[in-house]
């Protein structure tokens, strides 16, 4: 579903103004001007949305190859916008090419996660025998950051498609085959295992809860008309007419301890308030950017489940007012994004209950966009940089208006903490904690995947009870308990709870619970440094501890001894004087190697 904005732009004046000062000089030539209108569409009354800038780069991308500098030109003068700023956003996000008039167009674009999962499972030399075998072709290799499919190890994205466990030979036989074939649903339902793309209709089966132990790969696939026989909808149908009160459904979430899963932990029933107190028009923005390395649960459960996600959605924009919907996706999730549409498309054909304007958009590449405040930017069609606070997103966020800012997962079990009851969710746990996590595990073990597991749960437990042990030949060395920010522990803290709240202790937090375990063929200060050069090349540079910081950081830990003091000086200023998480929490990484892996750096701090 689509409309404009409910609310006007915050700076709406200021908007204006750019729009009257169009960059003199180029002028946009016809042919141009035509073929981008075939892209966007024609305006609207009141001319092109602002926010929509995104959306149109990526259509302008989808059918020329690149972004070409005539079509740049002829985007502007259409949406009315300064050329400069139509290039200060395209050239913010990693998936956008931005080619001269004449230059010959990128080839075919391999981009090859050499996060540290990937790395792990022998990236590395994937990228180099690659770049030799097609160094004549003209296709186009790039080292890639996470892309969120740390358990498929090494991955690769060809083009919008990925190729899990990917090696020479497979690699070699997709490009082989002629791109309208290579992408068709038979050509998938064809290629070997290892790179043949998600299949829905090959899971298809009965809707089912989610239960600890269970593998979510292989929970059959819930399309619409399955979700609905199962009882699909009907709460969301209930809380629209009234027959349950929002009051009920809001103490079922405070109840059930529930908080937010995609990093933070707020809790969800308080924030539902804090936003439904705020005055109308309220908005809700799900963030399902996903650029956490070792992440990749949304994925996995979207996957097999949309509705059940989509009816949190209603159930959360019925309770709190919500006018209007976005859905942020990572770009790296193109098959996903076609599932999403898909269901989309059938709710709206089919509606249960009245709906509130619900738009998919598409992110370009930017783990930045995983910040809420920077994921608003984004949706707004702006470079995706965080805001400073206050006003917080719940006060002022997308448009302006108050915003409910959740994560997809959090959402994903509305709908069973309501209807079987908040002691239902509750009653999970171990070692005293409280709910279920979702567990994305990778590196050194038998079996990575999504794990679904009580919240509490233990390293130790999750890879012996869980993942089948560790890999052949490996013996536990040290994990990350968070993904990239969450810090770096060793094995002898392989029994501490893993949930919010109970490894701060320890320089260490659960996030979004994207574990990767180490073993004692890796290092703690390799893994560290790859995540900091992450965290450089990641950091949106916007603020200078962040920006100089990160940078000044992965150089000084490619040292074999490290600068303790000037590291720590680094760290203390990043954690105290960045504008958002990133830059506060990339000291975690080094600070765990000096704390828990002190002979691996330097024998003494200077």
């Amino acid at each position: 579903m689509s409309a404009a904005p409910p609310v006007a732009d915050a700076d709406a004046p200021a908007g204006r103004n750019r729009r009257r000062n169009l960059a003199k000089g180029r002028q946009a030539d016809a042919a141009a001007s035509a073929e981008v209108r075939r892209c966007i569409g024609e305006a609207g009354p009141e001319g092109y949305r602002r926010d929509l800038l995104i959306e149109f780069l990526h259509r302008l991308q989808d059918a020329h190859g690149a972004l070409r500098a005539r079509h740049l030109v002829a985007l502007a003068q259409a949406m009315r916008l300064p050329m400069a700023e139509i290039h200060e956003v395209a050239s913010f996000y990693h998936h956008f090419d931005i080619v001269a008039d004449d230059a010959p167009l990128p080839g075919l674009t391999l981009r090859v996660c050499t996060g540290l999962s990937c790395s792990l499972a022998g990236a590395g030399d994937l990228l180099a025998d690659m770049q030799r075998q097609l160094a004549a072709t003209g296709a186009r290799l790039l080292a890639a950051p996470c892309i969120g499919r740390c358990e498929q190890a090494p991955a690769v994205l060809l083009g919008q498609h990925a190729v899990p466990q990917a090696t020479p030979a497979t690699l070699l036989q997709v490009i082989s085959r002629p791109a309208t074939e290579a992408s068709s649903p038979a050509a998938n339902r064809s290629l070997p295992r290892a790179v043949a793309a998600f299949d829905p209709a090959a899971l298809a089966g009965h809707a089912v809860t989610p239960v600890p132990g269970q593998d979510p790969t292989r929970v059959p696939h819930a399309d619409y008309a399955t979700y609905r026989a199962t009882g699909g909808y009907a709460l969301a149908a209930a809380v629209a007419s009234g027959t349950l009160p929002a009051a009920r459904v809001l103490q079922a979430m405070n109840d059930s301890g529930l908080r937010g899963l995609g990093g933070a932990g707020f809790p969800a029933g308080r924030k539902w308030q804090l936003v439904r107190d705020q005055p109308a028009p309220r908005l809700l923005a799900v963030n399902i950017d996903e650029g956490e390395p070792g992440t990749f649960k949304d994925r996995t459960w979207l996957e097999r489940d949309p509705h059940r996600f989509l009816e949190g959605v209603l159930i959360a924009a019925q309770v709190v007012g919500i006018a209007a919907v976005y859905v942020y996706l990572r770009d790296e999730y193109h098959e996903a994004r076609a599932l999403l549409a898909a269901a989309l498309a059938d709710l709206v054909a089919a509606a249960p209950c009245p709906l509130p304007t619900i738009e998919l958009r598409r992110g370009a590449g930017a783990y930045i966009c995983g910040e809420e405040s920077a994921m608003i930017e984004s949706l707004e069609g702006r470079r995706g940089e965080p805001r400073l606070r206050p006003p917080y997103v719940a006060q002022r966020g997308l448009f302006g208006a108050p915003t409910l800012a959740h994560n997809f997962e959090t959402l994903y079990w509305v709908r069973d903490i309501v209807e079987r009851g908040p002691s239902w969710f509750a009653g999970f746990g171990r070692h005293g904690r409280h709910g279920l996590r979702s567990f994305s595990v990778s590196g050194r073990v038998r079996q990575p995947g999504v794990k679904l597991a009580p919240a509490g749960i233990t390293l130790r437990e999750l890879v012996d009870e869980y993942c089948g042990g560790m890999a052949d030949g490996h013996t536990l060395y040290a994990y990350l308990p968070g993904g990239a920010a969450g810090g770096i522990l060793p094995a002898r803290l392989a029994d501490l709870p893993l949930d919010f709240d109970t490894l701060q202790p320890w320089g260490s937090f659960i996030g979004s619970a994207g574990v990767i375990v180490l073993s004692q063929h890796d290092r703690a200060r390799d893994a560290a440094l790859a995540m900091m050069r992450f965290f450089a090349a990641e950091s949106c540079g916007q603020c200078t501890p962040c920006r100089v910081g990160t940078a000044r950081a992965a150089t000084l830990m490619a040292a074999a001894d490290w600068e303790h003091a000037l590291l720590d000086d680094l760290a203390q200023v990043m954690a105290d004087a960045s504008i958002c998480g990133l830059g506060q929490a990339a000291p975690n990484v080094l600070r765990s190697v000096q704390t828990h892996f002190p002979g691996e750096v330097a024998a003494e701090r200077r």
